[in-house]
């Protein structure tokens, strides 16, 4: 598998520079066509801001996510006409409730989509939705991009983070590219089951599967010695100084299709490195 087809959504005019600095240097790492979606987002509250809304209201509610779109729009082609990769742009509105919907119709048809860190100071309700959407519904690993930080689209040391899980290997399966490119993937289980098939091997197997596809392979394995595994990982990306974490994404339904998990959610907040998922 390559990443011949990426994506990325930009809602936000003051994410987009650094969102494209990390898709374009995925984009010439791989030689990869890049399609960017420029949506301005009607943040009113179906049900709620509206009931008791004008006409008038509603249509400068509209208005302003139309003017956002064009911004936004504006600022893209702005820099990928500096750029020297292969793209396109598209521009549209859209409402927070349904935003989901836009983004999982794009992003089903890419390789790897990139996003803005979707949690911190000044970022938008509307992230949180948009990387739901193209994890859970688009079925697309995606790629999220810390706020600080040099894009690093070939990661040197990766921590791959595994229990197990079809989460888990989802995002191993997923990442392969990056993988083998790689000089050294630490496969990190924290607190192995005591009973089982894997007990006495702990990550043996899927070392041995990564071995198969040349991927240069050390297991870790850690105790559980903090409140969450995230604050282990963490810990342990800093002390392995690692380029990249990749990570299944956990999630569960609620009132929409997909709400992150603890654990997802705490390593998108926190991660100073890019953070590749797949569901």
């Amino acid at each position: 598998m390559t990443y011949n087809s990426l994506f990325t959504v930009l809602t936000d005019p003051a994410l987009v520079d650094e969102t494209l600095t990390h898709a374009i240097a995925v984009a010439e790492a791989n030689d990869a066509h890049l399609d960017a979606l420029c949506l301005g987002v009607d943040r009113s509250q179906t049900g709620y801001y509206y009931a008791g809304a004008s006409a008038v209201v509603l249509q400068e509610t509209i208005s302003r996510a139309q003017e956002d779109a064009e911004e936004i729009d504006r600022l893209v082609r702005a820099r990928l006409d500096k750029s020297t990769i292969r793209w396109a742009a598209e521009m549209g509105v859209a409402q927070l409730a349904d935003i989901g919907r836009h983004v999982s119709a794009r992003a089903r048809f890419s390789d790897l989509v990139t996003l803005p860190q979707p949690y911190g100071e000044g970022r938008g309700a509307e992230l949180e939705a948009v990387t739901e959407s193209a994890l859970f519904e688009g079925r697309t690993p995606v790629l999220v991009a810390p706020s600080k930080g040099a894009p690093t689209p070939n990661p040197r040391r990766i921590l791959l983070a595994w229990n197990e899980s079809p989460e888990a290997l989802a995002a191993t399966r997923a990442a392969m590219p990056l993988l083998r490119m790689a000089e050294t993937v630490h496969v990190v289980v924290i607190d192995p089951p005591m009973h089982g098939p894997n007990r006495s091997d702990p990550g043996g197997l899927l070392a041995q599967y990564l071995a198969r596809h040349g991927v240069k392979t050390e297991i870790d394995v850690l105790s559980r010695s903090l409140p969450r595994v995230s604050d282990v990982l963490l810990r342990h990306m800093t002390d392995m100084d690692a380029d990249m974490v990749v990570m299944g994404a956990y999630g569960h339904s609620r009132f929409r299709e997909a709400i992150f998990g603890g654990a997802t959610r705490y390593m998108l907040e926190q991660a100073t490195v890019p953070v590749f998922m797949a569901h």
